[in-house]
């Protein structure tokens, strides 16, 4: 969902921190300026149909590629709908046989949570939708009327799944589309740090496609991880930044709908990426990113999502009703001037110029 460039940003001073970015959208991963410390080990390739980066400090020699690289098998197999044989792909296709594993299990299960407590903004079975406006694997629908929109909305609705206690899905009607895809890079960022701490391993940074997981510090600088949210209103050719954040111990995730989009062929109209699940339109808000802290990734992603569908003012509604979670809202006003709103916690570590 997040395209990924890497840059070297040539001025240290703008946040009086250097910077060696990988900038995302909604998200940079950043290491700073200064005199060498320890040794920092880098991994980077290409999983889940994004990239990958994490950066720690630990044993020499973990070898722990062979790992990654069975995480990203394991969770591919369970929850791609990129992949045809994979778990979901099956259950959407009206296999009933499937028994998921615990992964499958563990997202289903933080899905149905937000799914309650964002009154259903955060909803997994939006997939026939996100199909049909083309942002998905399945076939895109051009010409897309309220008539349609309404029929597709009779199978959107994730109470209307269930998981048994044998690990298979019931679906009230089997044409529901499960698609875990704004949940399943965050959580996949939290295997891959539970992975790391089993290896010892007590200061690294995760980033998986946008979506990050920082413990420890940064111990070449010794500081804590720094890295930064991109503004939603720069351009491919002037990459900006909204703010820049300490990271500790904590994970973040962003979601925006500020350059995701396509324009129906039949009617030029101009779609993005964030579906609401209640109208089943395909809207633009006023709220143009949304940041959010959590204690865990899969949540803070799946948060993310929620938020962007709501828009400004029911997020705000909603985050209080919430605990350990902060946010950093970018939002436009009525003159499209760009504002922000960050909750009290996100304050706390945004990092001062």
């Amino acid at each position: 969902m997040k395209k990924i460039i890497l840059s070297i940003m040539k001025d240290c001073r703008k946040l009086n921190k250097a910077i060696l970015a990988v900038a995302l959208i909604g998200i940079s991963f950043f290491v700073s300026c200064g005199n060498p410390g320890p040794e920092e080990q880098v991994y980077a390739g290409e999983a889940l149909g994004t990239s990958y980066h994490i950066k720690l400090f630990g044993p020499e020699n973990l070898n722990i590629e062979k790992g990654l690289d069975s995480i990203f098998e394991v969770i591919n197999n369970s929850m791609s709908t990129y992949q045809s044989d994979s778990d979901i792909s099956r259950i959407n296709s009206g296999d009933t046989s499937i028994r998921v594993d615990e992964n499958f299990r563990k997202v289903f299960n933080f899905s149905k949570k937000i799914y309650r407590e964002s009154s259903g903004y955060f909803d997994p079975t939006v997939g026939n939708l996100v199909n049909a406006y083309g942002f998905g694997p399945g076939s895109q629908s051009d010409g897309l009327t309220r008539i349609k929109i309404d029929s597709m909305l009779q199978y959107v609705g994730f109470d209307k799944v269930k998981l048994t206690a044998e690990n298979k899905i019931v679906k009230q009607q089997p044409e529901i589309y499960l698609d875990f895809n704004a949940i399943a890079k965050g959580y996949t960022v939290d295997v891959i740090a539970l992975f790391l701490d089993k290896k010892g391993v007590q200061d690294y940074l995760i980033e998986v496609g946008g979506e990050l997981v920082a413990k420890g510090r940064n111990k070449a600088k010794d500081q804590p991880w720094i890295v930064a949210i991109d503004n939603p209103m720069q351009t491919e050719e002037n990459r900006t930044y909204e703010a820049a954040l300490a990271l500790k111990d904590r994970a973040m995730a962003t979601s925006g709908n500020y350059r995701k989009f396509r324009v129906d062929s039949l009617t030029g109209q101009r779609f993005v990426h964030t579906i609401n699940p209640i109208t089943g339109m395909s809207e633009k808000s006023n709220l143009l990113s949304a940041s959010v802290l959590a204690e865990n990734c899969a949540v803070a992603d799946a948060y993310a999502t929620a938020f962007m569908a709501l828009g400004l003012e029911k997020s705000k509604e909603m985050l209080e009703r919430l605990e350990n979670v902060d946010v950093y809202f970018i939002y436009a006003e009525e003159n499209d001037k760009e504002n922000v709103f960050a909750s009290e916690g996100f304050e706390k570590v945004l990092v001062k110029e």
